[in-house]
């Protein structure tokens, strides 16, 4: 079979992260402008080749004034750094678990992640379309990407903890 050629479906897609705030809850985000493509091999995605860039611009907390804090010099910098990238992504059936490993910059920091993946299938939508469908799931050290502001209260919490959460629901559509 030859390579088969996929790519996001940003309006079926979603790229969430997960933050502990005061170690006592934690605030969801999501970043609302990404694009992303796999090259397939196989028809289960085994050795799927995989990139993935989301603007940072685009980040959304449900707080304008957090997002505007996380945009700025003391986290994500998006005037300098107005994206985040995922490169040489290789997604591998590993026994009936999948994994994702690949190369995760944010800033000016590069470093080698792995997300557990659940392959959802494939499927043709009502327009004739070939959709694959998977859910994305891992931990980052922000700390590691130069993610580094932080703040304590009174009482010695923690305001922004480590590591944060990355959890994605991804359509592909097949080109």
């Amino acid at each position: 079979m030859s390579t088969v050629k996929w790519t996001i479906d940003p309006t079926h897609s979603e790229i969430n992260f997960k933050a502990k705030h005061l170690v006592i809850s934690t605030v969801t985000g999501k970043f609302k402008e990404f694009e992303g493509e796999a090259e397939s091999p196989a028809e289960d995605f085994n050795g799927a080749k995989v990139a993935f860039s989301a603007n940072i611009d685009s980040i959304d907390t449900n707080q304008s004034d957090r997002d505007a804090h996380l945009k700025s010099e003391d986290f994500f910098n998006a005037e300098k750094f107005p994206k985040l990238s995922f490169s040489n992504g290789v997604l591998s059936n590993e026994g009936g678990a999948y994994k994702l490993k690949g190369d995760l910059t944010i800033k000016d920091t590069t470093k080698s992640i792995e997300l557990d993946v659940d392959f959802g299938g494939v499927a043709e939508d009502p327009y004739g379309n070939t959709k694959a469908g998977f859910e994305l799931e891992g931990k980052i050290s922000r700390k590691e990407f130069g993610l580094t502001w932080n703040a304590v209260t009174e009482a010695g919490s923690v305001v922004v903890g480590d590591p944060i959460k990355i959890l994605a629901s991804v359509q592909l559509v097949k080109n």
